[in-house]
Formats: C-alpha cells, structure tokens, sequence
C-alpha cells in the first residue's frame, strides 16, 4: 500500500492518503425497458410508479489521489484542482450568485479552455431527511444514486430555455456541462462523491429517467450496473480542493460526454465524523 501526500495551498500542510480502496453499496436502476421515473411532489395514488436505485450492487471505490494529476474530464470525465475560494458566505443565496459564481466561472475556464462560461444554479447538500417538505430548491441531501445530469436532449434545451437570444448559434458549436463539486468549510469524512471513469461505462448503461415536476418535465440519465465500472473518489477532500466533473459534451468524437456518479456511504468513516456539508455549481461552458 503506497502512500501518496497532497498539500493544502493554503495551509501548506500536508495530508497524508493511502493508495487503497473501500467497498459500498451504489444504488443502480434495473433496465426493465420502461423509462424509471421520480416525482419532486406525491403523485396521484393511481400512477404506477417506476423508481429509479433499486438495484443494489456492492463495488470497489479506488483512492483516486494517487491519479489526481493525470485524470481529465475528456477521459475520466472528472478532475480535482486546488481551489483557494475567497468565500465564506454559504448561508446566503444573492451573495452566492455575486461572490461566488465569479470565482467558479474564472475555475471552469481556466481548466477546461471554454471561451464563455454561464453558471445557472447550486445545489447546497447536507445530510437530510427524505422527506420532500424538508427541502428546499437549493438545499438538498446528498444524491444516493447512480445518474448523469443530463441527456443529449436536456442539455440543449437548458440552453434554449436559458440563453433564448442567442442559444441557436450557441449551439452550433461546442456545448460542455461542468459541475463544480466541492466541501464548504470543512473536510468531507462521511458521504463522499464517487464517480465512474467514463472510458468504462458503456452508452447502453444509461437509461434516460423522467424528472416530475408539476409544471413540465425534465430528464436525466441513471445507469444500470456493469461490471466493467470502475469507480473512484478522493477521500478527506479539503475545503480548498474542487471537483471538476462533466455532465454533458456536444462532441461525439470519443470524449467523454457523461459521467455516473453518487454519493455513497463510506465504510470508514470515523463513527464521530462531521456531517457532510457541500455545494455543486452548475455551469454550462462553450468553446
């Protein structure tokens, strides 16, 4: 077991990772050949319901901390990059859009080459109770789920319901989608972010799921399980590093265009960890 060092940027302290793996439990989706289905409110007693995650598999999670200087979002489909955010202010929804967005669109261009960065919302994620009533459209818990954001035809109409002026020829170059993914203020120990490498996910694993809101509805990809899956996270991220991760490229020219991922229960996990607190900023990028 080797062991690898990261440096805080900011502290210039080190942490130490081993190379190593755990095991988990993902929640995958049965193809059953019927689009699975998940509803933002309580449907009608009648509808019968396809959800999504009741397909159980345990895998191997690597330590991707070792790798972290060789990963790329058009390969893997996701990086980690040092991100010294001059921001503390998560409470409060406007200083987000003001203070923070700023910082995120000047990351996702300086690592991805985008010549035009648009970010057009953030989730906050904490671990909260199921319960619908006890959300909020910012507020979330963490996603126990194996998905992609979007599909070729969400992604595109984001643009078009978004940038309505000028999405045409927006669209008639290089689209990216690029989730920024990082811990508030403090490390993450308990629910971490895993992702699928994307050159080992097939386009058969993802099956298109409809999002139920009362007022349209949205689509999304989850995936069925593969055994040919790898799957890695970076354990203890600081609050000073950032996921990039891409969920969505108009290229098919062998890139990665989507990438599976979830939240999962991390096995060792200290019993008296602090709850996990992060936020993802959504950004659509063009080249």
């Amino acid at each position: 077991m080797s062991v690898h060092m990261h440096t805080d940027p900011i502290t210039g302290v080190g942490r130490k990772t081993c190379q190593k793996s755990v095991r988990a439990t993902m929640r995958y989706t049965v193809d059953n050949g019927v689009a699975p289905d998940y509803y933002f409110y309580d449907p009608d007693p009648s509808v019968t319901l396809n959800p999504p995650g009741t397909d159980l598999r345990e895998v191997e999670i690597h330590d991707a901390w070792p790798r972290v200087a060789g990963l790329s979002v058009d390969r893997e489909g996701f990086e980690l990059h040092d991100f010294a955010v001059r921001f503390e202010r998560f409470e409060d929804g406007a200083s987000i859009r003001a203070g923070f967005y700023p910082q995120v669109i000047d990351f996702v261009k300086q690592h991805t080459g985008a010549r035009r960065v648009v970010v057009f919302d953030h989730t906050i994620r904490k671990r909260l109770p199921a319960d619908l009533q006890r959300q909020t459209t910012v507020q979330r818990p963490a996603v126990m789920l194996v998905h992609s954001d979007y599909t070729p035809q969400s992604a595109p109409q984001r643009v078009r319901d978004l940038l309505p002026g000028d999405a045409q020829e927006l669209l008639e170059g290089r689209v990216a989608f690029f989730n920024v993914w990082k811990p508030l203020s403090q490390r993450v120990e308990e629910l971490p972010l895993a992702m699928i490498e994307a050159q080992t996910q097939d386009d058969a694993d993802l099956l298109r799921m409809d999002l139920k809101y009362r007022e349209r509805t949205g689509e999304i990809y989850v995936m069925r399980h593969s055994p040919r899956h790898r799957w890695s996270y970076f354990p203890r991220m600081e609050a000073s590093d950032a996921l990039l991760l891409k969920t969505y490229d108009s290229e098919a020219d062998g890139r990665a265009r989507f990438m599976g991922h979830s939240a999962f229960e991390d096995p060792t996990t200290p019993p008296d960890a602090p709850k996990r607190e992060s936020i993802e900023v959504r950004t659509m990028a063009f080249f």
